[in-house]
């Protein structure tokens, strides 16, 4: 055989080997028994390195009972996975010089000088004392601030604005002490969102879509959704053995209708958004803060921020992120099971995106881990071929 042609029949084995090697059809194959057996509604999955998205899968149904089926444009309410996003544009200014993490809170919002601690509580009686110490920005960065999960008046997290909301905040009595103890709170967060607000001198939502959103390319990422976008919003299901597994709900912590821009915007948890945008932000993260020749945050900010910043405290929690001390990986969930995961030490990104209020059985907690386990089998780095003797 002519030695051109057996270099072509080579290299086109090759490419077929590497083709079949990386198929993200695995991805759906490996979860499509969670669909079969009524576990998951629906799913679609990312993955991408610094370069490029390397794979975008769906299984399963945007619409049970309609029988529609998960698309890679679909759009999901993700949640805290707000959070990461939040935290990432504040230390944008702290990068700037115009935000310090280790001050107190009330240098950039006085309505929180003189806030209470909750020293003793009964049925009949409440006793306020002076906290230690105040609040500062990484305290409510951190979830270590003692605030609440969010103040008596929020009833929904979007109910009001963000300056209406940080009154009731300072009003509220820490639960513990600034420092002492993790304790997850929207609160916090939502306080960053304030921060950001009066030190750029601009709305919350304004700075990260001019800022980190539209700069970045995530054109579908918003708080409230248009009714065209709203045309691809997954539903949402809450477990009900009695209806194959799931029953459709609204998302219960958002005021309808979703496209009413009198909802406040929630820095904690008010997002909606898709695979694609979300992985853009991964890819952003994976490349150490810059993405396609723009810097967005230093790579000194993010190592803070996906290191964890709660000391001695058992949970693994930086500034935005949990953390994985081990491994190095970081990222952060939404309530409704959306997962963004960065991995650098295998060099990926794994976007996870779901709408669902529980799972009807165990298994449900198998899903993602499976998604990612796949994944990296195969785009995660390869074992070295042995050397032959």
């Amino acid at each position: 055989m002519n030695p051109r042609h057996i270099f072509s029949t080579c290299l086109i084995l090759a490419c077929f080997s590497i083709h079949a090697e990386n198929d993200s059809s695995k991805i759906t194959e490996a979860l499509q028994p969670f669909v079969d057996s009524h576990t998951l509604a629906g799913a679609v999955t990312l993955v991408a390195n610094k370069e490029k998205v390397l794979a975008i899968d769906t299984v399963g149904y945007s619409d049970v009972a309609a029988g529609v089926p998960m698309k890679a444009d679909c759009l999901f309410w993700i949640a805290s996975m707000s959070k990461p996003m939040t935290a990432t544009a504040l230390m944008m200014l702290v990068d700037e010089g115009k935000v310090n993490v280790d001050d107190p809170v009330e240098k950039y919002l006085p309505e929180f000088k003189g806030q209470m601690l909750l020293a003793e509580q009964d049925k009949d009686h409440v006793t306020l004392k002076k906290p230690s110490r105040a609040i500062l920005v990484r305290d409510v960065l951190s979830h270590t601030s003692g605030m609440p999960f969010m103040s008596r008046v929020e009833h929904k997290i979007d109910s009001w604005s963000l300056k209406e909301a940080a009154v009731s905040y300072a009003l509220t009595p820490l639960n513990t002490e600034p420092g002492a103890k993790y304790a997850y709170s929207n609160a916090g967060i939502n306080i960053a969102g304030r921060i950001i607000e009066v030190v750029s001198g601009m709305p919350y939502e304004d700075f990260m879509d001019k800022r980190l959103l539209k700069p970045l390319g995530m054109k579908d990422t918003t708080f409230w959704p248009s009714e065209s976008k709203l045309k691809h919003l997954a539903k949402s299901y809450k477990p009900n053995t009695a209806k194959d597994g799931f029953e459709e709900i609204d998302v219960g912590q958002l005021t309808y209708p979703l496209t009413d821009r009198k909802r406040g915007p929630s820095p904690a948890g008010g997002y909606f958004s898709t695979a694609k945008d979300v992985g853009i932000f991964g890819r952003m993260l994976l490349n150490g803060g810059e993405l396609d020749g723009k810097r967005y945050i230093s790579e000194a900010s993010l190592k803070v921020m996906t290191s964890k910043q709660t000391g001695a405290l058992e949970n693994g929690y930086g500034f935005g992120f949990s953390v994985d001390k081990g491994s190095g990986a970081f990222g952060h969930g939404g309530a409704y099971a959306t997962d963004l995961w960065v991995d650098p030490a295998k060099g990926l990104v794994y976007v996870y995106m779901v709408q669902a209020a529980g799972y009807p059985n165990k298994d449900g907690g198998k899903i993602n881990p499976t998604f990612r386990k796949t994944a990296t089998e195969l785009f995660g780095p390869k074992d070295p071929a042995p050397k032959v003797p």
